[in-house]
């Protein structure tokens, strides 16, 4: 197969492979420089729709409606555009080979690209429990949700086991936000986890009651502090039920996995740094290999408001650094220079008639504010963290834009503080003092 060559090539087709894109043609990037080179076969979307009104049984979302960047208030790059900038899209097209020494690329068909400069943007890929070997975990009408065809699978079994049992094997992100998707599609949920409380990587205990406390009042039922050891099937080998460690079985007609992810870095193995599990960069994302940039969920950075390094999993980091790093390329170009990446951790979420925002770390010691009733009618409430007299992280669930903006300034600015009880009874007004 005859060879191609670009100037720049981004390999993975996610969310910032097309942030990226934006950024290129925003720099003034060439036709025919610039390609893409996605194992999906859509262009670059907007992937927390996925697991959101994707799933919804009206008003759902659908391609194109979620091309990036709408997420974050942008124009929608459709297909067409990425022709119109001379930019080559190359889809269904999984990298298999990568020889950063040669700056070479090889596809699973054969083909091969070279390039001059890399970014890589593989993203991550999710954990099967056919991995750890757990029995029946390949049955049919196990569904995980990482990419659109998945998303798709899991509609198509929604539509086909109507109003029927789902549970849900996973208390983070995916177990909350499908719990919600599969309860509003009128299926009876069971959302199974083995930690004390749901999203322990950020909720404290305090918080987790409030949801846990909320989606028992809509029907979900939360079982926590066992795992999924088995599955039953039918005939037809479809899924039945879930064996628990408990010794429970729960009757379920789907299944839905969410039990975290890894960084898809396996190309690059012994090629490049790596530390804390991604591809060591530094503030402009570069990597240990001259030419060669890692960004969003693979890379592994410099986290300039704690001073250490960190990797983080989240679609606004994804953006941001993908933006990063493409200034940074055509600076290096120049011969000018960039301001340092200062990222400002960020979270958020959305399910049934709650959104919740969070900025900073969870470090520290925490005080809960306002009303976290799970029957509060509001459902106003936050928290903020406190490490060495200082607020670091702060967390607010049903706020204004303005809010959530402040905040997001209270995590940045970092604001002293003298007395614990003073904060938990100030709430939201701290913030807006900042």
């Amino acid at each position: 197969m005859a060879e191609k060559s670009f100037k720049y090539v981004i390999v993975g087709g996610g969310v910032a492979a097309g942030y990226a894109a934006r950024e290129f043609a925003k720099q003034g990037v060439k036709p025919g420089e610039l390609a893409i080179i996605s194992k999906e076969a859509v262009a670059p979307y907007e992937r927390p729709a996925l697991s959101k009104a994707y799933l919804f049984p009206e008003g759902t979302a659908r391609l194109p409606g979620f091309h990036v960047c709408v997420g974050s208030g942008g124009e929608r790059l459709l297909p067409e555009w990425y022709t119109e900038k001379g930019i080559s899209l190359i889809l269904s097209t999984e990298i298999v080979k990568a020889d950063l020494a040669s700056k070479t690329l090889i596809s699973a068909a054969g083909e091969t690209f070279k390039y001059q400069i890399l970014i890589i943007a593989t993203g991550s890929t999710v954990f099967r429990l056919t991995d750890f070997g757990v029995q029946g975990a390949d049955a049919k009408n196990i569904f995980y949700l990482r990419e659109i065809d998945e998303a798709d699978e899991l509609v198509k079994g929604i539509k086909a086991k109507k109003n029927g049992k789902a549970v849900v094997v996973g208390g983070g992100y995916i177990g909350l936000e499908l719990s919600a998707a599969l309860r509003i599609n009128n299926f009876d949920v069971s959302m199974v986890f083995p930690e004390p409380w749901c999203m322990p990587r950020l909720f404290t205990a305090g918080i987790a009651a409030f949801y846990e406390g909320y989606y028992a009042n809509k029907g979900i039922n939360i079982i926590k502090g066992t795992v999924a050891v088995g599955f039953g099937t039918n005939g037809n080998g479809e899924v039945t039920d879930v064996k628990l460690k408990d010794g429970r079985v729960l009757e379920a007609d789907i299944v839905v996995v969410g039990v975290g992810g890894k960084p898809l870095t396996t190309l690059f193995k012994d090629q490049v740094d790596e530390e804390k599990g991604g591809i060591k960069t530094d503030a402009f994302f570069k990597t240990s290999v001259p030419d060669v940039y890692a960004v969003g969920d693979v890379a592994t950075f410099p986290l300039k408001l704690y001073g250490e390094t960190r990797r983080v999993e989240h679609v606004d980091h994804a953006r941001k650094s993908a933006e990063q790093a493409v200034k940074a390329i055509f600076a290096s170009e120049q011969g000018k220079s960039i301001s340092e990446y200062d990222y400002l951790p960020y979270f958020y979420s959305r399910s049934f008639d709650l959104s919740w925002q969070f900025y900073g770390d969870n470090v520290g010691e925490t005080v809960l504010f306002g009303d976290s009733s799970p029957e509060s009618p509001t459902h106003k409430f936050g928290s903020y963290w406190i490490k060495d007299g200082k607020v670091v992280g702060a967390f607010l669930e049903s706020g204004t834009p303005e809010e959530n903006q402040a905040i997001a300034k209270v995590a940045r600015v970092q604001p002293p503080v003298s007395s614990l009880d003073q904060l938990a009874t100030e709430g939201l007004t701290f913030a807006s003092k900042i």
